[in-house]
């Protein structure tokens, strides 16, 4: 009987799927199944995983509806009680779904376990940490393009990085499942800070290793797609997530973080995308749905609070 599903949402890249999938066959633990959400890729992913990895599940959706469709799509087909999300251009150390499951189940309140993300060109590199929310609207990966040593123990996190990470499929029903409305991007913030506010918390696995690739499906870290997405979504996850009181005292920050942004962006050449994005994401807060405010979760707000500030100073 699987104890873990391993989902893996793709569309068009059947270039990383040898790597991807040829890692979890040598997985040291076996009790798991991979199930493959094809998001209506036209490279001939579908066959070429059918040929070399029948024991791949897939679920073969007709057009691409964004990773949040994908994933919750791979969710909800999972038999398993933990779902393990991974990107398609991530190649797994042999222990990391091993790791991963040890994990989670070591933390009774643990929502959500995030891998050690390790640069695949870079392997002496992390690319992801564990990921951060902070006072300014910024999420970041902690640790990005620094050295491994100082990122090796285990720890709380605000949120774990999609690429990577393990779920309590059973939180999904509580909590509700990844927000469609993203599209992609920030959906793995959004998701843990829902979490979060129910009162589980997310950690970080150091011992569970997986090497990316990065920008796999864009093609870059900054690009037209995705800087227009991510400020869009950022736009939403506080509209979403943030009570009218606690958006009112973090403001200031707010604004101060959007305008750097946008002066770094104007930098970058893509000042137009990420005001579109900005636009396009308050048009979204009036159809997008909203977290109902609770007294009962009046502490995790106010802890949930002071690691937005604390995480303003820790991202520089």
């Amino acid at each position: 009987m699987e104890r873990v599903s391993v989902v893996i949402p793709n569309y068009n890249g059947k270039r990383f799927l040898k790597a991807c999938l040829g890692s979890l066959e040598r997985q040291s633990f076996s009790e798991f199944e991979t199930i493959l959400v094809d998001n209506g890729s036209t490279d001939g992913s579908i066959p070429y995983v059918r040929e070399k990895f029948p024991w791949v599940r897939l679920v073969a959706l007709e057009q691409n509806g964004g990773f949040c469709r994908a994933v919750n799509a791979g969710i909800r087909a999972a038999k398993a009680p933990y779902v393990l999300l991974l990107n398609n251009d991530v190649a797994a150390d042999k222990e990391f779904v091993g790791e991963m499951l040890s994990g989670i189940r070591r933390y009774k309140k643990c929502f959500s376990c995030s891998a050690q993300l390790r640069n695949m060109h870079h392997p002496e590199l992390v690319d992801d940490a564990g990921d951060y929310y902070c006072a300014l609207g910024w999420a970041y990966a902690l640790g990005k393009d620094k050295p491994l040593a100082a990122y090796q123990k285990p720890r709380r996190i605000f949120a774990s990085c999609g690429g990577a990470a393990i779920y309590r499929k059973a939180v999904f029903e509580q909590i509700g499942y990844f927000d469609e409305a993203h599209f992609a991007y920030m959906e793995d913030i959004d998701i843990g800070y829902r979490a979060r506010i129910f009162g589980y918390e997310n950690r970080y696995l150091p011992k569970a290793v997986v090497y990316h690739a990065g920008s796999g499906t864009t093609g870059s870290r900054y690009n037209e797609f995705k800087v227009r997405h991510s400020a869009k979504n950022n736009v939403y996850v506080i509209y979403k997530n943030m009570p009218l009181l606690q958006f009112l005292i973090n403001l200031p920050f707010l604004a101060a973080g959007f305008l750097a942004k946008q002066l770094f962006f104007i930098k970058k050449g893509f000042g137009r995308e990420y005001a579109q994005g900005f636009a396009e994401g308050l048009s979204l807060c009036h159809k997008g749905r909203k977290v109902p405010f609770s007294p009962k979760h009046l502490k995790n707000y106010a802890v949930i609070q002071a690691e937005l500030w604390i995480n303003m100073f820790r991202r520089f």
